[in-house]
């Protein structure tokens, strides 16, 4: 009996520990790659080794901290190529290797910047495998009732919220955010352009269903 007792004690304890965990940031994210999320599977195949290495990834945070760093209001944008599909491992392909770019809000103290790298680097999972450069930049980051808008240097992307859900030709949604994601939708990509020099290379893949808007939370 007193076995018992104890690991309802043990339980309980336990659970309490896990419900006193609280979220301390939350925010916004959006995303687009250079390949179809929804689509069929024709043109799946077909995209799954001629593109899909390329995304624009980003984040602005509403309110909170990561480790005592206060973040509210601030935004970071990631460029993102990989040596294959990045999508592609969700349906048994190879993993790519990826080279990223963090584009950080430049009223970000240094201690912000990088707290918000490391926050974007956690949340993007293995999308980020080599970071190859840190810029501090202006970032617009406004989102409406109907899209979602993020500028930087060399970074358009423009996200509609309204995207058609047609099952035409067998379409269905084939991928996951590239980010860890409190919610997502799909979205249709308007524009998705990078044209820095930090990546070598450069892209601009708009009208795609290709795109996810939401919030985080960590």
């Amino acid at each position: 009996m007193k076995n018992v007792a104890v690991s309802v004690a043990f339980v309980a304890a336990a659970f309490a520990s896990l419900s006193a965990r609280v979220t301390t940031l939350s925010g916004t994210y959006v995303e687009a790659r250079t390949s179809e999320v929804f689509a069929g599977a024709c043109v799946v195949n077909g995209e799954a080794a001629t593109s899909g290495r390329e995304a624009l990834l980003a984040w602005k945070v509403g309110q909170g901290n990561s480790n005592g760093v206060a973040l509210d209001g601030l935004a970071v944008a990631a460029a993102v190529v990989g040596d294959v599909n990045l999508s592609i491992h969700e349906i048994g392909g190879e993993a790519a290797r990826t080279k990223a770019v963090f584009f950080v809000d430049k009223r970000a103290t240094g201690a912000q910047r990088d707290a918000l790298v490391a926050l974007a680097t956690r949340l993007s999972k293995a999308t980020v495998s080599e970071v190859v450069a840190v810029k501090a930049a202006p970032i617009e980051f406004v989102e409406s009732a109907h899209d979602v808008r993020v500028s930087t240097d060399g970074v358009r992307l423009v996200v509609d919220k309204h995207m058609e859900h047609d099952a035409a030709c067998g379409n269905k949604q084939w991928f996951g955010p590239l980010s860890t994601v409190e919610r997502a939708d799909m979205g249709a990509t308007v524009e998705n352009a990078f044209s820095g020099p930090l990546l070598g290379t450069k892209w601009s893949d708009p009208n795609k269903r290709s795109a996810f808007f939401g919030t985080f939370a960590y």
